[in-house]
Formats: structure tokens, C-alpha cells, sequence
């Protein structure tokens, strides 16, 4: 008897949850609000350099050649070197751009040593119609040294010795300063950028030098010593340093500490 009471009740207990209302056991779930599909994890700062005309010329006469990852300009709008810098017109070749001096303990004021001729240089000068000869030496598999650098930089006054790789993106700033492609490795104007911070700061006093200090290149082709004539401090987009000269000169570039639209330039002629 005691058995089948507790069989009974059991059974009724079943029954008891088996009509509970369906609606206790329902769940809702609140959609997330429309586009919101997480919390963004970071920030981008976007860095307004100005109006841009409305008859701004976008074809590829004006296109840049985007700077390499890493390098000082990378995250910088419109930063890069001209792809055809004689036919764009807010190029290098414009005569838009000027050079602000700052720079070195000595100051010093820019110099443009021989007149730029706008028509593609070659290898080693050519001779003009009018005007003076642009001297140009191109980057040739010959030139290479076996550890795969072009050569190397020293100026004693601020205890410098490095390696020069083609190019200036990320890779060969790694190892030490880049050389500019589109510009000479020996005869006329040969410009070279590196990293004024972290492991490789090769360029880190280059903004102290005063004129008169002497900047050493060695190549395939030989040694030659230049004398600083300016340190300058100049807009990221100005690339008239660049262009090539009828005189021997060398450039270095590098970024600006906290700055980023400036980068600091020093020109050193042939001594």
C-alpha cells in the first residue's frame, strides 16, 4: 500500500511540471543596435593638412609612389615620392616649395650648389641646349659590395659609420641608411635617409652638425668628402633636395622628433 502511495505521488509530480506553462521556459534575446557590431579597440588620428582645390590634379602625372611600411612617413597623407616629379604639377618641380631654416648649432643656410636641368639626367652627365650639366650616376649591379650594400657613410664629427642600401623603405633602413632611387650614386646629388631613433638611429644627431663639418662617401667608384653648407628643417612634402645638380653635393634626411610634418635636411658640397 505504502509503496503504491509513493508510485502515486511520484506520477503526480510528473504531471505537475509536464503542464507548467511553456512561457516559463521561453528566453528573449535584445539584437544589437543597427551597424554596431562591437566596441572599436583603437583610435586613428586623421591629419587635416588643408583645403584641398577643387581643380586639384589627380591623373597619373601627379601620382605618388607610396613610402615603404615603417618609415617616418608612412602614416602621412599624400607622403611618397613623385611618380613623373617633372610632370606633376604640385611636384618637386613646381617651385612651390621653399626650405625653412633652423637648423644646427651653426645654423646656415641652404644651398642648391649648381642649377637643376628638369629633363631626365644619365649616367654620368649630358649636355644641355642652355643652361649648366646635371650630373647623374645610375645604381648599377656593379656597384654592389658583397655583403649587398652600395657603400658607406662616416662623418667623424658626430661618430658616424654605416652601411648604404638601395632604397628607403623599411627593410633597408633596417640595416642602415637608404639611398633615394631616383637620385645619384655618385657624380651630382646623392641623397640618403635613415632613422634618427630606436636600435637603428644612424641619423640621430645629423640636425647638430655645423657647416664646415665633413661628410665621407665611399663607393665602387671611390672616396669623396663633402663639407656641410646648411641644416635645414623643411616641409614633409618637399622634395626640391631631391633634384639633381651639376655639382658634387650629397642630402640626408630624417624625421623630426614629435613633428611629423617636418623632416630634417643637411646638404654637404664636394670638398
Amino acid at each position: 500500500m505504502k509503496k503504491w502511495k509513493t508510485t502515486l505521488l511520484s506520477t503526480a509530480l510528473l504531471l505537475a511540471l509536464a503542464v507548467t506553462p511553456a512561457h516559463a521556459l521561453e528566453y528573449t534575446f535584445d539584437g544589437p543596435p543597427t551597424g554596431d557590431f562591437g566596441t572599436p579597440t583603437s583610435t586613428e588620428d586623421i591629419i587635416q593638412t588643408g583645403a584641398e582645390p577643387a581643380n586639384k590634379d589627380r591623373s597619373k602625372s601627379s601620382a605618388l609612389i607610396p613610402p615603404g611600411f615603417g618609415t617616418p612617413t608612412s602614416y602621412l597623407p599624400n607622403s611618397g615620392e613623385y611618380l613623373t616629379p617633372n610632370l606633376a604639377a604640385d611636384g618637386p618641380l613646381s617651385g612651390k616649395y621653399t626650405l625653412t631654416v633652423t637648423g644646427g648649432t651653426g645654423g646656415g643656410t641652404p644651398a642648391l650648389p649648381g642649377a637643376v636641368d628638369s629633363s631626365a639626367p644619365t649616367s654620368p652627365a649630358y649636355p644641355t641646349t642652355s643652361g649648366p650639366v646635371t650630373a647623374f650616376t645610375d645604381v648599377t649591379a656593379d656597384l654592389y659590395y658583397s655583403n649587398g650594400s652600395l657603400g658607406t657613410l662616416e662623418i667623424p664629427s658626430i661618430g658616424l659609420s654605416v652601411n648604404i642600401y638601395q632604397g628607403t623603405d623599411s627593410a633597408a633602413l633596417k640595416k642602415g641608411a637608404g639611398h633615394f632611387t631616383n637620385t645619384s650614386i655618385w657624380n651630382g646629388n646623392v641623397a640618403l635617409a635613415g632613422h634618427n631613433r630606436g636600435v637603428n638611429n644612424h641619423f640621430g644627431k645629423i640636425h647638430t652638425l655645423d657647416t664646415g663639418n665633413t661628410i665621407t662617401l665611399t663607393t665602387a667608384l671611390g672616396t669623396r668628402t663633402y663639407t656641410v653648407t646648411s641644416v635645414a628643417k623643411v616641409d614633409v612634402m618637399d622634395n626640391t633636395m631631391l633634384e639633381a645638380t651639376s655639382d658634387n653635393c650629397i642630402t640626408l634626411f630624417t624625421c623630426v622628433m614629435n613633428q611629423p610634418s617636418y623632416r630634417w635636411c643637411v646638404r654637404a658640397v664636394e670638398a
